[in-house]
């Protein structure tokens, strides 16, 4: 039986109040939850519209800068354009604001297993597209591929956030990416940084990296990204300093770029002279493509979470609640259902494979570089897109096994 839900709304300043007190609630909650953090529910009030799933478009919301480095005749500058198409995806997907300036909601929704986002993105580039899939879900993993036919690029890589609470909540993103350029069959090897939440206390949240990130090309460059974020005495928020390096001759950096992620960042050569100062705030994200909710596959993203999403727009804390349960609760039984039959759930566009040859030739070894060695390595399968791409031009509906539609129709044959 369930009950009609009233939309509860409250005025700025006692909602404000309200959240406060609900947020400290949650950070006590997490300061003495043991185990990893992404498995815990967040107060409705921080949830973002949108899933971990759509975090992939972050890699190609400027398609020019993606397809750059293929247009570039020199293994050097082409190490030096990769590491700037990386540095301008950081800015978005870790900002406090949109770019209207609003505010945006930092906790993305948790993607159940099997969530999908498709898209594409259409500017000077021509045409870049983007497969995600969620390929696990205890622990989450993601696994995407984003490719542009007419520059031959292609990056595909998977994540696989892991939170924990150590004087604040700290997010560690294991697994790595390879972009690699058909034109000079050249792949560069790329991993992300830490992240961790500032201002917990004083309710001024913000996310903000930390650690080594590592970019490394088979045509024997290497890239070194250091964060670091404001002091107590000294320093800015969202810093870093990237050195780009022969193999094995660190000591002598080719190119060093300094600045902050999310503004502006100089461009100097190894002797230091001033190349190029970089106004990442200038930069406007071509906006992806995706079909209609309507045209939705019922594991699409923005399809399955529609009524939670509408929840969290109309500030509606109980249809959040509401909502989200009935998805939770249909995976719940779905998982049940397929461990009392002795199935496994297929992944629709991806493979886990052991041994990925291309990481294992260009990963950097250390434990500042982080691990990168799990056990949980995926690949696009272009077998499985290829035969999806042939039912769908014949008609044909998915001959696999049955899905849900965001906890209603549980047992709703999919449409391909």
């Amino acid at each position: 039986m369930s009950l009609p839900l009233t939309p509860v709304k409250c005025d700025d300043k006692r909602e404000e109040q309200q959240h406060k007190s609900a947020w400290f609630q949650f950070i006590k909650s997490v300061a003495t939850f043991k185990g990893d953090l992404t498995s815990l529910t967040a107060p409705p009030f921080l949830l973002a519209p949108q899933s971990i799933v759509e975090y992939s478009t972050y890699w190609a919301e400027h398609p020019s800068l993606l397809v750059s480095p293929a247009r570039e005749a020199c293994a050097e500058k082409r190490a030096l354009r990769v590491l700037q198409w990386f540095l301008s995806t950081l800015k978005h997907q870790h900002a406090t604001k949109d770019e209207n300036g609003k505010r945006k909601k930092l906790k993305p929704l948790n993607p159940f297993l099997g969530e999908i986002f498709l898209g594409k993105w259409l500017d000077d580039a021509g045409t870049t597209h983007l497969v995600t899939e969620q390929v696990s879900h205890h622990p989450p993993a993601t696994a995407f591929k984003i490719w542009n036919d007419a520059h031959g690029v292609r990056l595909e890589g998977h994540v696989a956030p892991k939170a924990y609470f150590s004087s604040t909540i700290n997010i560690e993103r294991r697994g790595y990416s390879i972009l690699h350029i058909d034109r000079y069959d050249e792949d560069h090897w790329i991993t992300m940084p830490k992240a961790h939440v500032e201002g917990i206390v004083t309710f001024q949240i913000a996310p903000e990296l930390s650690g080594i990130s590592y970019i490394r090309s088979s045509s024997g460059y290497t890239s070194r990204i250091n964060y670091s974020s404001k002091g107590w005495l000294k320093g800015k928020s969202n810093s870093f300093t990237a050195t780009v390096y022969r193999e094995d001759d660190e000591s002598n950096p080719l190119y060093v770029l300094e600045g902050r992620w999310s503004d502006s960042y100089t461009v100097k050569n190894g002797k230091g002279k001033l190349l190029e100062t970089v106004d990442l705030s200038s930069l406007r994200k071509t906006p992806i493509q995706v079909a209609p909710i309507e045209s939705q596959h019922p594991l699409e993203s923005r399809r399955a979470w529609k009524n939670v999403v509408d929840a969290i727009h109309a500030n509606d804390v109980f249809a959040v609640g509401h909502e989200k349960s009935k998805i939770e609760n249909a995976q719940r039984m779905l998982r049940k259902q397929e461990k009392e039959a002795g199935e496994t759930w297929n992944r629709r566009y991806f493979t886990q494979v052991e041994v990925d040859p291309v990481a294992e030739k260009l990963s950097i070894k250390s434990k500042a570089a982080g691990d990168n060695h799990d056990n949980m390595i995926w690949k696009f399968d272009d077998f499985k897109y290829r035969k999806i791409i042939e039912y769908q031009q014949n008609g044909i509906k998915s001959p696999t096994h049955t899905r849900f539609d965001s906890g209603v129709g549980f047992l709703e044959e999919a449409e391909m």
